[in-house]
């Protein structure tokens, strides 16, 4: 089987090894594939693994030999699920790989708000405790989480991740997700609800018509003054004016984001600029074992199909 990797450097910075998609077939392989370059990179390869490469209805029906699609990533709006259909395409993603990783995020996030590690160093490398008058100078508020009411929207694999790791700070628990869910650890409630009863608000959700937007001005009306925004999911969750006009006038106490809705991240961001606004560059996911999760699910789902029983198949 020929096979094309389009995108090796958004898996593998050289750290990660593919050898096991290499066992099995001719591999082509290309650091990353530009939108023009993608049907001519793809040739007649039987198999793809890609990431964010797009696979419109033009691209596909320029590939005939093409019959096998690997995500590397849990998220598919990248590709035409209709036309993979009609050409007998299969579409395979790779779930949960990244829940540990992403929910540790979440809390790096959370504690870098509650503790202020990082200024409380700046503080000390300055000379702050040098010249201190007491052996203890709490010059920043600092927070317990304990008692603090954390707000989850969306309740998959990662949601309940979240929520495990908060139950553990004693977090009290809240979750506004569209799928009903038996969990008497926390409480469901109504997304008005969730954004004027949470001291942090981290998104957990798919990406479609009801979640594009939600954190916006609307919603964050609802939010404490004390709240912190947090997003690890897609970036059109976040109405990202809307969240830094939020932050710049102090309606919400902070924002931590590792998603955007343009990336890389345009230099015209107005988060960018925000009030107590931390960004990372979409690497929640991207902890070096994860990523060699990653590799290996995604060889196993190439492998199955091989075999002839595909598992993780995505649909429309």
């Amino acid at each position: 089987m020929k096979i094309a990797i389009l995108e090796a450097k958004t898996v593998s910075k050289g750290d990660v090894p593919f050898e096991e998609i290499y066992r099995l077939g001719e591999v082509a392989e290309y650091p990353l594939t530009a939108a023009e370059d993608v049907i001519k990179n793809i040739g007649d390869a039987e198999a793809v693994l890609c990431n964010k490469t797009v696979f419109d209805e033009k691209v596909l029906r320029a590939c005939p030999n093409l019959k096998y699609i690997g995500l590397c990533a849990t998220g598919y709006n990248n590709i035409d699920l209709k036309t993979c259909n009609e050409l007998g395409i299969t579409v395979c993603n790779v779930p949960a790989y990244s829940t540990a990783a992403v929910a540790q995020q979440v809390f790096s996030f959370i504690l870098h708000f509650a503790s202020k590690t990082s200024k409380y160093n700046k503080f000390v490398k300055q000379g702050g405790w040098i010249k201190s008058e007491t052996f203890s100078d709490f010059v920043y508020p600092i927070q317990e989480l304990a008692g603090k009411t954390i707000g989850i929207i969306g309740y998959g694999s990662i949601g309940r991740k979240v929520a495990k790791i908060a139950h553990a700070f004693d977090m009290k628990v809240i979750v506004n997700t569209r799928t009903a869910r038996q969990d008497s650890s926390v409480k469901f409630v109504s997304i008005k609800e969730l954004f004027s009863q949470s001291d942090v608000i981290t998104a957990h959700c798919p990406l479609n018509a009801e979640t594009e937007n939600l954190i916006c001005r609307e919603n964050l009306e609802y939010c404490k003054q004390t709240c912190v925004i947090i997003n690890t999911s897609r970036g059109a969750v976040v109405n990202e004016q809307d969240l830094a006009d939020a932050l710049n006038s102090e309606r919400i106490s902070g924002a931590a984001l590792d998603v955007l809705c343009e990336e890389p991240m345009s230099e015209n961001n107005p988060l960018l600029t925000a009030k107590n606004c931390i960004i990372t560059p979409h690497i929640s996911w991207a902890a070096l074992e994860t990523r060699q999760r990653l590799v290996k699910i995604a060889a196993e789902n190439l492998s199955a199909y091989i075999a002839g029983k595909p598992i993780n198949v995505v649909s429309e």
